[in-house]
């Protein structure tokens, strides 16, 4: 292997960079010392309080959680307001590393207990460069060996400020952070786009799979209640494959990971187990083809989100039905595969599938309850219908998060390469 250092790029502790850079230690560069934040109760969200950020409301990508903001109400609170510019650390517990980046049209924020404020001296560090490299591998594995504690996971402010980060000089930080920030906010624009979609798609779903017309308050014409059993010709239960008998190239099995919250079947071949081939045509009775409808029968989530919900395979070969993973074979006269599966995301159905389970660490759901559970259902051309528009909402979605998911792979390509000089700005 040729470790050989290109041509205006030099060694260090951090890895290979352009000679005109530096590496030193976040404390030089800042204009105080790392500050924590204040040690006060939350209290409901209100415009005459400044917002309360505390760990939870930061994603992992650094943006702000907006859905369960708080405010605080404190006498000394004046004193832990931020800045623009203002980076805040996390410093404890499994969420110790992550950051966020002060924007002053975020409004009045007040950091709390368990974070630290950064506050750059803007003429040796951009913040935003700095946010920037928060996010690379280099810093996250500088958070794993300094966060290791005999208890809970921190780091505290000394630990931050004595840090060792690679310094452009300052024109390139800026570059880097603007074009970084630029397609930070590409990448919002479509997580917005595609939030704003599915409220829609939400609503629609809301007004086409009740039997009520919100209008009237009456039944809709032709809605009939029915039972799973009355419109299903064959239900079948998995496989139960053992773990020790997966090979590295054979034929994928479904299990209720591949059943996504949405209903979306979520497959990836190379990071599904797989069962070897001579034993394919032994196991014709769970074979799984492209357009089948599956059913989650098992559930660990915490709120038991995923039993009883319902998704159609999507595969270009066939695939193996594992054990807990129910093969609804459906009379097409009668319903829609489609109207189906999205109507196991409906209230009724989620709260039937739960009362019905046995409940505690593992969820689970029977044959005989899966085929008792009551569906309200309209003729079949309607439900036709209703399933062509929900389709075409899911396929412009899908789009979109094909788009979002390009997005994000060019700016860790673009973090890969600015971040370590090996693409120049200036």
């Amino acid at each position: 292997m040729d470790n050989k250092i290109p041509k205006g790029y030099k060694n260090t502790e951090i890895g290979v960079i352009p000679v005109d850079w530096e590496v030193t230690k976040l404390g030089i560069c800042l204009t105080e010392k790392p500050k924590y934040g204040i040690g006060a109760a939350a209290i409901d969200y209100n415009v005459n309080f400044p917002t309360y950020l505390r760990i939870t409301d930061i994603e992992e990508d650094g943006s702000l959680r907006k859905n369960d903001l708080k405010s605080v109400n404190h006498h000394e609170s004046s004193n832990y307001y931020l800045k623009e510019g203002d980076v805040v650390f996390a410093r404890t517990g499994a969420s110790v590393g992550k950051t966020y980046l002060h924007k002053s049209k975020n409004g009045e924020f007040v950091y709390a207990g368990f974070l630290i404020k950064i506050t750059t001296n803007s003429e040796i560090l951009n913040s935003g460069f700095l946010k920037s490299f928060t996010e690379t591998k280099p810093y996250w594995n500088w958070v794993r060996v300094n966060s290791m504690r005999s208890g809970q996971p921190g780091i505290n402010g000394n630990e931050y400020a004595n840090m060792q980060i690679p310094l452009p000089p300052l024109p390139e930080q800026k570059a880097i952070a603007t074009v970084l920030s630029d397609t930070d906010k590409l990448i919002q624009t479509l997580e917005k786009k595609i939030a704003k979609k599915q409220l829609i798609k939400k609503g629609a779903m809301q007004d086409l799979l009740s039997p009520i017309n919100s209008a009237t308050g009456k039944l809709k014409e032709g809605w009939v209640e029915k039972t799973l059993g009355e419109v299903v010709l064959k239900f079948q239960n998995g496989y139960g494959f053992s773990a020790s008998g997966y090979v590295d190239n054979g034929t994928p099995i479904v299990t209720m990971a591949q059943i996504g919250l949405d209903g979306s079947f979520q497959y990836n071949y190379i990071k599904t187990n797989k069962w070897k081939l001579s034993d394919f045509k032994l196991l014709k009775n769970y074979h799984l083809k492209n357009g089948d409808l599956i059913i989650a029968m098992t559930d660990v989530t915490p709120e038991k989100n995923l039993i009883g919900r319902m998704t159609i395979v999507k595969a270009e070969q066939t695939l193996l039905l594992n054990q807990r993973v129910g093969l609804l074979r459906i009379d097409e006269s009668k319903v829609n595969a489609y109207f189906l599966k999205t109507y196991s995301n409906m209230k009724k159905w989620r709260d039937y599938s739960i009362a019905s389970a046995s409940l505690g660490v593992q969820a689970n759901i029977g044959t005989y309850d899966i085929l008792n559970g009551k569906i309200d259902l309209p003729p079949i051309q309607e439900q036709t219908q209703i399933a062509q528009i929900l389709s075409d909402m899911d396929s412009e979605l899908e789009l979109l998060e094909k788009k979002l998911a390009k997005y994000k792979t060019l700016k860790q390509g673009l973090m890969q390469v600015l971040l370590t000089g090996q693409k120049r700005l200036v």
